[in-house]
């Protein structure tokens, strides 16, 4: 059996740097699902925080339509992420305080609402929603990975608005986190970006647009060029002010250490907060969101290892950020257009699909 997991599509962003809206990218992606046995698409397949989700809907429907027609005979299986959230409603209905409990829920498509209408077009490959996440094999688990975001040290924007979701509900609880205590923290946040998106016919990009995120964490790292220098001093002297004083006000521990190392060191770290709290006994843990895939060649094997010698194998992303690419893009370990292939007997393995960009 073979299962191919791809995540961070962000189809229908306001960008037009989702890479899977050219047909090349689509085409690539195609050819690799074709034969398989289940396709995973892990979080942020629809961009839900920027426009009315009729435009994102109209965007995503070649993709829906082509991945049915190569998929055929295959299960479909969408695991909502932080910027599709709304789409895990049906299953979150089972997770309410008297529901069960566990770490793998899973509901068929609604017969109304947008997963209906992304059913339709995968036409003979049938959709089901799975949240958190899902067992691929026994020893296989999978989920988008939003929940780092309670943990992680880098001060990004979305780190921060949870911390203060958190402290203004009483603070994270002592010990391991389950899901209902990460849901209480996120939740609030993704259901007021869903809503501003869905009340405005323009288009915008509010905490968390990924190509705004991208250029505002680059400028704060302080590693765009010369004309930018004064940006630069000023961050090099503001950022450590400023993580100190949310330290001090009980927000972290966060770090001023914005490099790229620095990020993915944090990312990871976070994960393996995320996987220790929610107690998941797996040899190997699929994740998405920080669109960063690895392990890479050059990655230090170690970072991408749990207490315990369980794996973490990120799928990387398919949307084109010029801030995160920099001057060398083929080089960039943020470089798009990454799935995840778990075969049986053998270890998840990270796959390149993508040469060079489309458009």
């Amino acid at each position: 059996m073979r299962t191919v997991v791809v995540s961070d599509l962000h189809l229908g962003t306001f960008t037009r740097r989702d890479l899977l809206r050219h047909a090349s990218a689509r085409a690539a992606l195609a050819e690799r699902v074709q034969g398989t046995d289940h396709v995973v698409l892990l979080g942020d397949v629809l961009e839900l925080r920027e426009t009315p989700i009729s435009g994102v809907l109209a965007q995503a429907e070649p993709f829906f339509r082509e991945l049915g027609d190569a998929a055929r005979g295959a299960r479909v299986t969408i695991v909502p992420g932080n910027h599709d959230h709304q789409l895990a409603a049906p299953v979150l209905e089972a997770l309410a305080p008297d529901g069960p409990s566990g770490l793998a829920h899973s509901a068929s498509a609604p017969s109304t609402g947008p997963t209906a209408v992304l059913a339709e077009w995968l036409g003979d490959a049938p959709l089901e929603l799975a949240y958190p996440g899902l067992w691929i094999r026994p020893d296989v688990y999978a989920m988008h990975g939003h929940y780092l975001d309670c943990h992680a040290a880098i001060p990004a924007l979305e780190r921060l608005a949870v911390a203060v979701i958190e402290r203004v509900i009483g603070g994270p609880p002592p010990g391991p986190r389950g899901i209902a205590d990460y849901e209480a923290a996120t939740e609030p946040l993704y259901s007021l970006l869903y809503s501003l998106a869905q009340a405005s016919r323009r288009r915008r990009s509010f905490l968390g647009g990924g190509g705004r995120s991208a250029r505002a964490w680059v400028r704060l790292a302080g590693r765009e060029g010369r004309r930018d220098l004064r940006s630069r001093v000023a961050a090099s002297v503001l950022v450590p002010v400023v993580v100190a004083a949310l330290s001090r006000a009980g927000v972290g521990p966060l770090t001023s250490d914005l490099s790229g190392p620095s990020l993915r060191r944090s990312c990871l770290r976070a994960m393996a907060d995320v996987v220790a709290g929610l107690r998941i006994d797996a040899a190997h843990v699929v994740f998405g969101h920080t669109h960063r895939p690895g392990p890479l060649p050059g990655d230090d094997t170690w970072e991408w290892e749990l207490p315990g010698g369980a794996r973490l194998i990120n799928t990387g992303s398919w949307l084109h950020e010029p801030a995160f690419l920099g001057s060398s893009p083929r080089e960039s370990p943020y470089w798009p257009g990454t799935c995840v292939v778990v075969e049986d007997g053998e270890p998840p393995r990270l796959e390149q699909l993508l040469e060079e960009l489309p458009g």
